[in-house]
Parts: structure tokens; C-alpha cells; sequence
């Protein structure tokens, strides 16, 4: 295994990317979310906190000119599960948990965006946290040829992480026209440091061009307290 911050500085463009973890100490569950951008377009973005949930927003209102695949609500939170997705199926997801339902379930409304040639995967996770421990739940919709003729549906579950341990899930292999989407299970990487360092060493990782904004999320197994750190680079 990598680090999670090598895994990123290795990478000009894995697009957005999930992880979901334990941190080193074995007291948090760890959340990471993080947004790249090429286009004017996707770089006009930052991200706003709202209550216990996240928000994409315009930088530059004036610059928007579609917010159908940029503006959504990347996290939310039912209870003792934390939402975390690269678009609007974080709301899918909410309103199925909410109504009885579950995570496949749900993602198996959906599919990848209408933003070919690219045809960029949706990816998504949810963490429990329950009896001091953390339960992880990842998909990825994806197109399954270069023509967005059908979809591919993945997902994958854990039952806790090791201390330190995290799980990697981003939208695309690297960079490319068009850009290669993921392929393979969601890659595990090594966690160090308390919230604040890795936050860091994560902003510090992501490609210096390419990076618009990145949340962090530690969530106390024991008491479900959750401390969060925002960074944006359109300030």
C-alpha cells in the first residue's frame, strides 16, 4: 500500500475521488471528497458547508454556465450514515435510505453522466457509524464502451478498516482525451496523521492545476462527534 498522498501526487487527474477510512489512532472514521477541474466550467467551484452537509456553489456566478453535473450536495447525513458521492445521486440515495430502501437499490436508478465523449462514472459511498465501529459502502457506475451504450455497476462493502487503512475510489485512471475512467476495485491506501495534517498533505498532493476543493470529515467512533475541515481554492 501508498500513501493516500502519494497515491494523489502520483496522479495529474483522477478527477473526483472518495475515501473512506480509519484514521491512524483507530478513534475516527475518515471521510475524504475532493473535486478537480480542466474546464473553466468545473474550476468555478467551491465548496460550502450547511449544517452537518456539503455543497458545491458557483465561485463566479457569472461564469456559470451548467450547473446540471457541478452543483450538488456531495455529503449528506440520515442518522448514523454518512452520504458521500460525486454528484446528485447523493440525494437518490438519501431519499431511498430514508423511505426504507438501501444503497444498491437506490444506485441502480441511476447511471454515469451524459458528458460524452468522457461519460464520467458516478461514483458513491456511505459510512455507519455503529458500537464503535464504521461499515463502508462503495459503487461506481461507469459506461461500459466508448459509446455510453450500456452501464456498469459495481459495488463493494466492508466490514470495518484497520487502523490507518483506507479505501480509494476516483472517477478516472488519469489524464486523457477522452479521460479513462477507473477501473478495478477501490484502491487501499495508508492514513496518517490527525485531521488537521492530513487535510494538509492532501491539498498539498493534488495536482497543483487541477485541484478545486477538498473536504475531510473525521467522525469519533465512540461519541459519532464529527470534526470537518473545508479547503477551496477559489477564495
Amino acid at each position: 500500500m501508498t500513501q493516500f498522498s502519494e497515491a494523489l501526487s502520483q496522479n495529474s487527474y483522477p478527477g473526483r475521488g472518495i475515501l473512506l477510512g480509519k484514521s491512524e489512532d483507530g478513534q475516527s472514521a475518515v471521510i475524504a471528497y475532493f473535486i478537480m477541474g480542466r474546464s473553466v466550467n468545473s474550476r468555478n467551484r467551491v465548496f460550502v458547508a450547511e449544517g452537518d452537509a456539503l455543497k458545491t456553489r458557483a465561485f463566479d456566478e457569472s461564469k456559470l454556465t451548467d450547473p446540471s453535473l457541478i452543483i450538488y450536495a456531495p455529503v449528506r447525513v440520515l442518522g448514523d450514515t454518512t452520504i458521500v458521492t460525486n454528484g446528485d445521486q447523493t440525494d437518490t440515495i438519501y431519499d431511498a435510505l430514508l423511505a426504507g430502501g438501501d444503497f444498491a437499490s437506490a444506485l441502480r436508478t441511476r447511471t454515469f453522466e451524459p458528458d460524452g465523449p468522457n461519460f464520467t462514472p458516478r461514483i458513491s459511498g456511505t459510512v455507519r457509524v455503529c458500537g464503535g465501529r464504521a461499515f463502508y459502502k462503495l459503487s461506481i457506475l461507469k459506461s461500459g464502451d466508448a459509446q455510453g451504450s450500456f452501464c456498469q455497476r459495481q459495488f463493494f462493502e466492508y466490514e470495518d478498516c484497520p487502523a490507518g487503512r483506507g479505501l480509494f475510489l476516483h472517477t478516472y485512471r488519469c489524464d486523457g482525451t477522452p479521460i479513462p475512467s477507473f477501473a478495478g476495485e477501490p484502491e487501499q491506501v495508508e492514513i496518517a496523521g490527525g485531521i488537521d495534517a492530513f487535510t494538509d498533505k492532501t491539498w498539498q498532493s493534488l495536482n497543483a492545476d487541477n485541484k478545486v476543493s477538498l473536504f475531510v470529515r473525521y467522525i469519533d467512533l465512540r461519541t459519532g462527534a464529527a470534526q470537518d475541515r473545508i479547503v477551496n481554492k477559489n477564495v
